[in-house]
This record gives structure tokens, C-alpha cells and sequence, in this order.
């Protein structure tokens, strides 16, 4: 428990300076040193691209950069990963993927997620790894932080006299009407969202290439691979057959791997691999890398807002449900595994699927991180975890705001801020609002199917698969296969990644699947609280009374955690009591 609370220690003590730093480094309302550092290499690249960097967008234009770029990378990914065989960087001679294996890898990375239905050093070429695999581990985090930034402009800056919502081009003051050209973006006035694209390239420039660099270079200090090499083949002690060790550009790729709530690993066992995490201080920096920025964009939404006291209730809600789990999974796998009892180690902690020299806190405390975000790189394996372990991994990925991944697990906290917004209005007889703008019913339409298609297609595909056996592939027929299908839709919509492992999961039925619960997780909870922001951008604001309900305050933000945990259990109670609970209760 003590190394628990020190890697605390280090989280919020790392997090405080990189979110101050971040919150001035990606202000586009204000200059400062960092545009003179990194501004040259912006334009040249902005430049490149043949985008104007004083432009700004409509939200919708914004919305509709952000799908047309994914589409983008999702085909040229899906056209690499299948043509591997044939392209250069290839030392070991790995033949090109399925189709479906594939659509489904292109996806996982083009949305966060990482979850793979193959083994890294197995099936993927250096090319493969780099030029499509680490590309989207920078860019996808990179817009679920773009796209909080254009959110954050729209709906949640404080407005004064001198401040006006659109950025780059307009200096319109907040209150005067909107142009747009015919490809959406704004040419005077208080509705424009500032540049996908902008925000994309200061996002990558200022803060993920430089902390990718610094964390590459300890990991390769501490022993991780960094070469083109191909695999090395070495005599073993014993005298035995040689064996064949695949190596290669490592060390970079779990870097943001770990830093950008990726998760995807170079090998298959993830970093459970002494390859990718061999030390007890490279796991240390693993760790604290896991919600470093998730934690640091928390302050930099306040910096860049100026709305401190609610991202300090934000920040609270967040750490208590990230206690509460924490301390539920180290404390469950501290309990001895049911099936070895009658053996030498009964007694011991829960040490199945994982590794000896990390131990069982260590290990419960990465799968509880892990899955508080949307990374799912892992130290130890999660099938073997103890029932009530696995209960606390789901619950995280069922909640997904706990930090939730870079930017989008914000946005998503802003779901159920809308909603518990128009609830607590209904309660103090206001009609309901959100920061003086009406919410309505086009808003809380779609704010409600946001938050309702998580259950709907976890559960839906999960009955599905169920009710099929020769759909489900898992190794355990019991109620542990039920949670094995359970978490693998969970963790595809959460955009985590991380697995029961045990399933047949390379079938095209799992691929396609999970195809669909990856899409809807990543977009839909993303790109709806844009619109909404836009939506209530065009709308007259209110002048705050006695009346008004405050956001900042202590009931509200109970209020917003109490409809978080009861969404949530009313959404998945019943399967958790067939699955995980039902296995718990069964254990001698």
C-alpha cells in the first residue's frame, strides 16, 4: 500500500507543472514563450499541409475534420498492415495480415484503443509498427485533446469584455453574428472553434513528441530494445536449441504507448515482457506515465478556462472513484487464488499471470490505472485476477471518466455534467441549463443516446456472442466465460484495449465485432458534447441570479458522481452479478 500511495505522490506532483505548462502552451488566446520555441517548426509543417494557421472552423467543420482524417488513416493503415509482406522494413520476413485482423488493428489504433487480436513481434513489420502503429499512437490522443480544447473555447471559457470564443483569425467580440466559407471555416464572429489542425500539430509539437522523448530515453537507459535490427538469435545456458528474440525500435513506441493512453505493446504479453518493462524503475516510469497527462489536462482546462473550482470537483470525483477501485483490486489480489488451495502457496497473494519481481500491489495497481484510462497496457494478465479484481477493472471501464483517456475522458465527464446539469435544474425548479444556455430537447437527445449506447452495445453483443457458442471461443464455459465476452466488448467501447485473455478472438466474428464497439466508443461520446457545445454557443446566455444553479459547488458535484455511479449500475449490475459477483460467491 505504501508503494501505492507514493506513485499518488508522484502522479499529482508530476502532473501540477506539466498541466500549467500545457494550459499556457496550448492557450491559442494568448502568446508566449513557446510560440517563438515551437512556432517555426508548426508553420514549416502547417505549411506542408497547406493549412493556414490563422483559420478557424465552425464546430461542425471541426467535427467533420476529425472523421475525415480518421477515415483517412484507417484506410492507408488497413492497406499497410495487408501488404506488409511486400514493403521495405520487414528483416523477419512477416507476411501481410487478414483482412479482417487487419480492419480490426486499423481501427483499435485509429481510435485510441490498441486492442489487439495478434501479437506484435509476430505479426507486424518494423514498417507496420512505425509508420502505422506509433503515427496514430501520437495522433489519436492528440484529437481526443484537440477536441477538448475546441469545447473548452466554446462552452466552457469565462467570458469577458475582451475575450472573444473564436481564435487564430477573429477578433470579433463574443455576442456578433458568424460567416463561414463554403469548407466551414469562420470568418468573423463568436462561433468559430478554432483549427482542427492547429490543434493537432501544437498538441503533438508541444507536448507529446518532447515527453515521448524523455520517457524513450530512460526506457532505452534501462535496457529497452531501440534498433532496425532484425531478431537476435542466442545459445541458451543450458546448451540447449538456439533461441530467436525479437527486438526492434522498442523503446520509442512504449514510451507513447504509456504516455498517450495507448496501451498497444511491441510484444504480445505487453509489458509483462522484461523487453518492454525490465526494471523496477522502468516500471515506476510505466506507471506514472499511465495518467500523467490525463491528470495534467485536468489543470490545464482550469489555466486555459479559468475555471478552477470546477476542475478541482472534477479532480476530486475523479481521484475518490480512482481510490476506491484501486484499493478494491490491490486488496482482492492480495487474497490467495482459490485454485491453489491444498498447495505449498496457499496463503500467499494472487501471483498467477504475474510477474514475480513486480508482486501482487504492483501489478493490481497498473490494472487498475490501466483501466481508470483508455490505455489497457498491462503488467500482469487481467484473466488471472481475482473475481473481485475483475469486478474493479470493469467498473473503471464502465464509468471511463476516472481520468478516462487523454481529453476524452473529460469530454466524457462533460456527458454526465450535461445531464446532471438538467436534472439538478428540474429538481430546484429552474427550467435546465448549462452555464446560462438552455439545455433542450435536440441537446439532451443526444446527450442521453451518448450515454445509453455504451450498454447498448456491450450488452447487445454481449447476449449475442453468448447465445451463440461457436461465436465465443473462450476457454471457460462458466460464469468467468461470461466475463471474459463481457470485458472484451467493454474494453473495445471504453477504447482500453486491455483483455480476459483466453478468447478465440482472431475470428472475423470478434474482429468485426469489436469493429463496431470501437467506432461508437471512440466517436460518439467525443464528438456529441461538440456539437452540444455548438449548440448552445448560438444561444442567448443568461444572466446568473440567486437561482441559478452553480456547477462549482460541493452538491453538484456530489450530484454528478452520484448520476455517474448510478447510470452505471443500473446499465450493468445484472451482468456483473452473472459474471464476476456469481464467481466470487462460488469460490470456497
Amino acid at each position: 500500500m505504501n508503494a501505492m500511495m507514493l506513485c499518488y505522490a508522484l502522479l499529482i506532483g508530476l502532473a501540477l507543472p506539466l498541466g500549467l505548462y500545457m494550459g499556457r502552451a496550448l492557450d491559442t488566446d494568448r502568446s508566449t514563450v513557446m510560440d517563438r520555441l515551437f512556432g517555426p517548426v508548426e508553420s514549416v509543417l502547417m505549411r506542408l499541409a497547406g493549412v493556414d494557421r490563422r483559420a478557424s472552423m465552425t464546430w461542425s467543420a471541426y467535427l467533420l475534420a476529425v472523421l475525415t482524417l480518421h477515415l483517412l488513416l484507417i484506410g492507408l493503415a488497413w492497406i499497410v498492415f495487408m501488404s506488409q509482406g511486400l514493403l521495405p522494413l520487414n528483416p523477419d520476413g512477416i507476411p501481410g495480415m487478414n483482412w479482417d485482423t487487419a480492419l480490426h488493428t486499423a481501427v483499435s489504433f485509429a481510435t485510441n484503443t490498441n486492442q489487439q487480436h495478434y501479437s506484435g513481434q509476430a505479426q507486424l513489420s518494423y514498417l507496420s509498427q512505425t509508420l502505422a502503429i506509433v503515427t496514430l499512437q501520437f495522433l489519436t490522443p492528440a484529437t481526443g485533446l484537440a477536441v477538448l480544447l475546441a469545447i473548452t473555447r466554446t462552452l466552457l471559457k469565462r467570458q469577458t469584455s475582451s475575450t472573444t470564443v473564436s481564435t487564430n483569425a477573429s477578433t470579433t467580440p463574443a455576442g456578433h453574428g458568424v460567416g463561414h466559407d463554403s469548407v466551414g471555416n469562420c470568418s468573423v464572429g463568436n462561433y468559430c472553434v478554432g483549427h482542427y489542425y492547429v490543434d493537432l500539430t501544437r498538441i503533438v509539437v508541444r507536448v507529446l513528441l518532447p515527453l515521448s522523448l524523455l520517457v524513450a530515453l530512460v526506457l532505452v537507459w534501462q535496457g529497452v530494445p531501440a534498433t532496425y535490427q532484425g531478431a537476435q538469435s542466442v545459445t541458451m545456458l543450458d546448451g540447449g536449441a538456439a533461441q530467436v528474440i525479437p527486438r526492434g525500435p522498442v523503446a520509442p513506441m512504449v514510451a507513447i504507448k504509456q504516455l498517450g493512453t495507448n496501451g498497444g505493446g511491441w510484444y504480445g504479453p505487453n509489458s509483462t515482457v522484461p523487453l518492454e518493462n525490465p526494471t523496477g524503475l522502468a516500471n515506476l516510469v510505466e506507471t506514472i506515465a499511465l495518467l500523467l497527462i490525463p491528470v495534467a489536462t485536468l489543470i490545464a482546462v482550469g489555466v486555459i478556462s479559468g475555471r478552477r473550482r470546477l476542475m478541482m470537483g472534477i479532480g476530486a470525483v475523479m481521484i475518490a472513484f480512482s481510490l476506491i477501485t484501486t484499493t478494491l483490486i490491490v486488496v482482492s489480489e492480495r487474497l490467495p487464488n482459490a485454485a491453489l488451495a491444498g498447495l505449498a502457496v496457499e496463503g500467499s497473494p494472487n501471483l498467477e499471470g504475474k510477474e514475480v519481481r513486480f508482486g501482487s500491489d504492483l501489478s493490481a495497481l497498473w490494472g487498475s490505472w490501466t483501466t481508470q484510462t483508455s490505455n489497457g497496457s498491462v503488467n500482469a494478465m487481467h484473466d488471472s485476477f481475482n473475481p473481485l479484481g475483475g469486478l474493479g477493472l470493469l467498473m473503471d471501464m464502465f464509468v471511463n471518466v476516472t481520468f478516462g483517456g487523454i481529453g476524452v475522458g473529460l469530454i466524457g465527464y462533460l456527458l454526465y455534467l450535461m445531464l446532471a446539469a438538467f436534472i439538478g435544474s428540474l429538481m430546484i425548479g429552474r427550467a435546465p441549463e448549462l452555464f446560462g444556455k438552455p439545455l433542450e430537447t435536440r441537446e439532451m437527445r443526444w446527450i442521453s443516446l451518448a450515454i445509453l449506447a455504451q450498454p447498448l452495445i456491450i450488452l447487445g453483443l454481449t447476449a449475442i456472442t453468448v447465445a451463440f457458442p461457436s461465436l465465443t471461443g473462450n476457454s471457460n464455459p462458466g460464469f468467468h466465460g461470461l466475463s471474459q465476452v463481457l470485458y472484451e466488448y467493454t474494453s473495445a467501447f471504453a477504447n482500453n484495449g486491455s483483455g480476459f485473455e483466453g478468447l478465440g478472438d482472431g475470428a472475423p466474428w470478434w474482429n468485426l465485432a469489436c469493429v463496431l464497439a470501437l467506432a461508437v466508443g471512440r466517436f460518439l461520446p467525443m464528438l456529441v458534447p461538440l456539437a452540444v457545445a455548438g449548440w448552445l454557443m448560438e444561444k442567448r446566455t443568461a444572466p446568473q441570479g440567486r437561482g441559478t444553479l452553480s456547477l462549482e459547488g460541493g452538491a453538484f458535484v456530489g450530484l454528478t458522481a452520484g448520476v455517474i455511479v448510478i447510470v452505471n449500475l443500473l446499465g450493468f449490475l445484472p451482468a456483473l452479478v452473472l459474471g464476476p459477483i456469481a464467481e466470487q460467491l462460488t469460490l470456497p
